[in-house]
């Protein structure tokens, strides 16, 4: 491996581990300040504390504590491919993005139980009660499903 590739390398893990530990800290950041007790409440919005013992609408809640075990071999393994893939080194800040809000999703879990979630939407339908992490994982599937159909992703998020 040349000088260049070696230095390419760095920039690529520099960028992946920047966006890594920024949605990693501003994730947990934010649940912290709700563990705190703060809540807000609107007609549309309202910022309140709960903990989500399944996945996405509570589905496979059922499951327990086997549940962070099942996500922790699927997060193992969607590693592994993104790796194998290069995807990891082709998109370093969305990959970064992506595995920061899994894994502290999954913290959550082992810490305390489930994942702490807080923003709900009740303005004419009550939606899923969610937070910042579930919105950073929707953006970086909306981006690979992007460069999937499209072959690219725009550089100004890449």
């Amino acid at each position: 491996m040349g000088n260049g590739e070696l230095r390419i390398e760095k920039k690529l893990a520099v960028k992946f581990l920047s966006a890594f530990f920024l949605i990693f800290i501003i994730d947990q950041l934010i649940k912290y300040v709700f563990l705190q007790g703060f809540e807000f409440n609107s007609r549309c919005i309202s910022l309140v504390l709960t903990f989500n013992k399944g996945v996405a609408f509570s589905m496979f809640a059922f499951l327990g504590a086997y549940l962070k075990y099942i996500q922790l071999i699927l997060i193992g393994v969607l590693i592994y491919v993104f790796y194998k893939e290069k995807l990891i080194f082709t998109h370093p800040v969305i990959s970064g993005i992506l595995f920061a809000a899994a894994l502290s999703n999954l913290s959550d879990r082992f810490i305390r139980g489930g994942v702490v979630d807080y923003v709900y939407w009740h303005c004419g339908f009550d939606f899923a009660i969610f937070n910042f992490a579930d919105v950073c994982i929707d953006f970086s599937i909306i981006m690979f499903a992007y460069y999937y159909f499209f072959g690219k992703i725009p550089k100004k998020v890449a």
